[in-house]
């Protein structure tokens, strides 16, 4: 990340504490326009920085403030500075928790109801620690680097992809600290001279919805975009995912009228479905103002509860997935030769070893909770669920820091039409001679999940887990149906006579939680092992059972290091990864390349390619189905041939960054 950026991700809080308590102060050669401007920014920047809009002497704000007061009273009275701290319980610099403690000193010296509304104490304590760390820590870096999008690296990407540190996916992270101070530079500075250019502000309005709305779910915000803060605190994701609804609701101010409605009604349906910890209570001890926006849409029967999308999201650039169907919602995280495995520094996330080896998050309805409730101290990190792994004992902190654990491996990604996806991972192990091929089709009801060319010399065994729940509920399990069944939280259907090992445990890390462990042992030092099984998210005992007994409802096509592919008759589906070109299901291609065909009830067929190798200068995709014409063109379809067959000849689709392209044609009717 470049210096500036990161400054600024840095000195937000710093910077509204500074402003909270600053007077009026004319310059010579200023022009009177140019200081009424700039007062009147100082006036938004406390009311937007301290909350507005509400009333202090009725519930629940007056407890609040005076909590408040109390609170900066005691950090006023325990500062020190000194060339090493500025309180001695602080480690220095702490770049979140010395902002957030001068803030909040801040927001009490400005608030009413505090018991040390315009204190000049209070006020030249927070004076005293700001210019400490100024002194000690920062100079203020430009804003403009913020807004352009890159191509590899930090920052915004064309995909919705929001990295730092050069590997690591960070929405719930710096990207929410980035999303927050913008919202707040819009709302202060809009229709002044040093308003935010248009073409610059858009870009971060269209991120609220490409970018970070996607790993938002029924109000938390998803760990796998969390980098080495995942496991900060229980229910942190909570935390991130009301920062990044409070940021919204802000931004809204400044966005266009069809922006905010949309995003207040966003936000309305994320607070209603967050039955594990109510947005609009926690907004009451950490921002007022948020509250009082909040409080207000809420509020409002005009304002529209959202509910949450259908569709998928493919993230190349920063090796994540996001599936939505009624009902329940997966995530995916792996890793590439430009994102690393996992992130930990400065003590955080020692043990996060596996979480880019294919982790399969998901939710459905009612589970909001699962990685929240004190996971990640007391799951089994080498058991995460989708992952493959090598069963190795490994150091606290192997492989680099800071992301920098990134594998060889350039085939990860997929193909998606908005709906379905094909996606894949060639899976090197962390710090392992693990190699595996990995491919999930995401569907309507369930994701099959193949593997395949799992190998390794590690002289232990390897696993490929099924899923590892946070829960005590009964687990029936049919080993010669091929099914197993976890009341209330999901179906699975192994496929090839492939046996299920399970565990149920109670695990520690601080406080007990109950585990249900779902596994398939590979043995020690596998040659081009496999899986393949079905998850079904919140199905029935019935549904599973059934699914199950219907051998025809998919066809594993083939499942070898060279190709993996499904097809699903009821779906008019075939998803195709080819790992090298190749043959399968109808579809032959001349290179590595994800396909997902879709065939339609209205004659019609999508065939949508991608290159997640991001290496193609060319491309040809022959299907062995007649076709009478092409319907829609893409700049990269450099040719299309109909008949007997159709060819598609592609060009640079390594252009695209791993995205995806459509093409629709009309089919010949069958006979």
């Amino acid at each position: 990340m470049d210096a500036s950026r990161r400054l600024f991700l840095r000195l937000g809080g710093l910077a509204a504490a500074g402003a909270l308590v600053s007077g009026c102060t004319g310059h010579t050669g200023i022009e009177r326009g140019y200081a009424d401007a700039f007062a009147l920014l100082r006036r938004r920047w406390r009311e937007v920085t301290a909350g507005s809009g509400f009333d202090a002497a009725a519930a629940p704000y007056q407890s609040r403030l005076a909590t408040l007061g109390t609170v900066a009273a005691g950090h006023r009275d325990t500062m020190a500075p000194t060339a090493s701290s500025l309180w001695p319980d602080l480690a220095f610099p702490s770049f979140t928790t010395t902002p957030a403690r001068l803030r909040g000193m801040a927001r009490a010296y400005v608030l009413p109801g505090t018991g040390l509304t315009g204190d000049p104490g209070l006020g030249a304590a927070v004076a005293t620690g700001i210019d400490h760390y100024r002194r000690h820590v920062y100079a203020a870096g430009a804003l403009a680097p913020v807004f352009p999008y890159v191509r590899e690296g930090d920052g915004f990407h064309w995909d919705g992809s929001f990295i730092q540190h050069t590997y690591v996916p960070y929405q719930g992270g710096y990207g929410v600290v980035l999303l927050s101070g913008l919202a707040t530079l819009f709302a202060v500075l809009r229709g002044s001279p040093w308003e935010i250019a248009t073409r610059h502000r858009q870009v971060v309005l269209d991120a609220v919805e490409r970018s970070f709305a996607p790993f938002v779910h029924d109000g938390f915000c998803m760990d796998l975009v969390r980098g080495r803060g995942l496991g900060r605190q229980p229910y942190g994701d909570h935390v991130k995912g009301r920062e990044i609804a409070a940021a919204i609701l802000l931004l809204g101010e400044t966005a266009s009228a069809a922006e905010r409605a949309r995003w207040q009604a966003m936000v309305k349906g994320w607070a209603l479905r967050d039955t594990s910890v109510s947005m609009l209570r926690a907004a009451e001890r950490a921002d007022l103002g948020f509250h009082a926006r909040l409080a207000a849409i809420l509020a409002d029967d005009a304002i529209p509860a959202a509910d949450e999308p259908s569709g998928h999201r493919l993230f190349p650039a920063s090796a994540r997935a996001v599936h939505r169907r009624p009902g329940w919602c997966a995530a995916l995280s792996m890793a590439s030769h430009r994102i690393g495995h996992y992130e930990h520094g400065n003590g955080e996330n020692p043990r996060g070893w596996h979480t880019g080896s294919g982790m399969l998050y998901w939710w459905a309805e009612g589970h909001g909770d699962q990685y929240s409730d004190h996971f990640w101290p007391t799951v089994d990190l080498y058991r995460l669920p989708g992952t493959t792994v090598s069963t190795r004992r490994l150091p606290d902190g192997a492989g680099e820091a800071w992301g920098a654990t990134r594998p060889p491996g350039r085939w990860v990604g997929g193909a998606t039409d908005g709906v379905y996806a094909s996606v894949g991972q060639h899976l090197n192990g962390v710090e392992s001679t693990l190699e595996a091929f990995k491919s999930w089709f995401f569907l309507d009801d369930g994701v099959v999940c193949l593997g395949a060319g799992i190998s390794a010399e590690d002289g232990v065994p390897v696993e490929t887990v099924v899923d590892n729940r946070r829960t005590d509920a009964p687990l029936v399990v049919d080993p010669r149906a091929g099914w197993a069944h976890l009341e209330g939280h999901a179906g699975y259907v192994l496929y090839g006579g492939a046996r299920l090992r399970r565990l149920r445990e109670e695990r520690r890390g601080g406080v007990p939680r109950t585990y249900v462990t779902l596994w398939l042992d590979h043995g020690v030092d596998p040659v081009a092992a496999g899986y393949a099984y079905l998850l079904l998210p919140g199905a029935s005992l019935e549904h599973t059972r059934a699914r199950a007994a219907d051998p025809a409802w998919v066809a594993v096509l083939a499942n070898t290091a060279r190709t993996q592919a499904v097809r699903v008759p009821s779906l008019g589906i075939t998803a195709v990864n080819f790992w090298t070109g190749g043959t399968t299901g109808g579809l032959t291609a001349s290179a590595p390349c994800a396909v997902l065909v879709r065939e339609r009830g209205d004659g019609t067929a999508a065939l949508t390619v991608s290159d997640p190798r991001c290496d193609l200068d060319e491309l040809t995709l022959t299907w062995d189905r007649p076709v009478a014409g092409v319907l829609n063109r893409h700049p990269l379809l450099d040719n299309a041939a109909t008949g007997a067959r159709l060819i598609l000849r592609f060009g640079r689709l390594a252009d695209l960054d791993g995205g995806s392209i459509t093409v629709t044609v009309r089919l010949v009717e069958r006979v």
